[in-house]
């Protein structure tokens, strides 16, 4: 039986071979947050040479990165990258995807929206049928902290601050528990759309190409399904 730990490096070890089916020497590639993406940083090391940068959606990837000795850039340097690789929180059939349990939600919206695929690394745990089980994390600027939890109670969630954590941005996250994600494009646009918000971690409107998730009986690929 492999553990969780396991199951997330067997994710991180395939999109690895995204990677190598991309690589070469004016290729970048982005770069996730968490845990299953801190695995594909570290096997992404020995690309070292074969590609030219990354592009990290947080300070700690970037970190992380630059400490195997790979070049990162500033997303303003990079007009397209072949892929971009991250976990996620939550993921349905469709490749709808909640995250943002690391904090870097709207780091990770920004690189993604960049890439030409988003691939998505995670054990088979993260499928499910409804998303809304994981608490839907909001990057909400500070003064409308308040104004925003009211909102997302309107919609009824119950929203609660993240307590002593600020993002890359400055701003605080609302993890918002108890919604009924039945249309997750509408609710994604819906609360993008309040005053105060800067994104939140529904990943609908722009889910991923691509997602791999890690079984006991080796990788199941999941394909974004035709329009």
């Amino acid at each position: 039986m492999l553990s969780q730990q396991q199951l997330k490096q067997q994710a991180a070890d395939a999109a690895l071979e995204f990677v190598d089916a991309v690589a070469a020497p004016d290729v970048v590639i982005g770069v996730g947050t968490g845990s299953t993406a801190d695995l594909f940083i570290d096997g992404l090391a020995r690309f070292k040479g074969r590609i030219g940068a990354t592009v990290a959606s947080s300070e700690r990837s970037a970190q992380r990165l630059a400490g195997h000795g790979l070049k990162v850039l500033n997303l303003n340097e990079v007009g397209t990258m072949p892929i971009y690789v991250d976990g996620a929180d939550e993921i349905d059939a469709r490749l709808h995807m909640i995250k943002g349990g690391g904090g870097a939600l709207t780091r990770e919206k920004i690189v993604a929206s960049v890439a030409e695929r988003f691939i998505c690394i995670a054990d088979e745990s993260k499928l499910v049928e409804r998303m809304g089980k994981f608490p839907l994390p909001v990057e909400v600027i500070p003064m409308a902290r308040e104004a925003v939890a009211r909102r997302l109670a309107q919609l009824g969630g119950q929203p609660h601050l993240r307590e002593g954590f600020v993002t890359d941005n400055g701003n605080v996250i609302l993890d918002v528990s108890g919604l009924q994600i039945t249309d997750a494009c509408a609710l994604e646009a819906r609360i993008n759309n309040f005053a105060g918000v800067v994104t939140c971690g529904l990943f609908a409107i722009a889910g991923a190409d691509v997602a791999l998730l890690a079984t006991q009986s080796g990788i199941r690929r999941l394909d974004r399904p035709a329009a």
